[in-house]
């Protein structure tokens, strides 16, 4: 999931967007309790992929929303 990109995320309706969203910050914060529990994450680059990709769909929301208002 966390590899989305631009096009993807735009094809997405708004409700789909929101769901990914959550579900991204959902497994960050998984990712951070796994960190700091002394366990590490399998892959450290995990967080840095789902920080990106939440930025993203921040993004192109914010987009939409500066678009509207326009």
């Amino acid at each position: 999931m966390p590899g989305l990109n631009a096009k993807e995320i735009r094809k997405l309706d708004p409700a789909e967007r929101q769901k990914k969203l959550e579900e991204l910050y959902n497994e960050m914060s998984s990712i951070r309790v796994e960190t700091a529990t002394g366990g590490g994450t399998q892959n450290p680059y995990r967080i840095r992929n789902v920080r990106k990709a939440i930025a993203r769909i921040l993004t192109i929301q914010h987009e939409e929303e500066m678009e509207a208002s326009e």
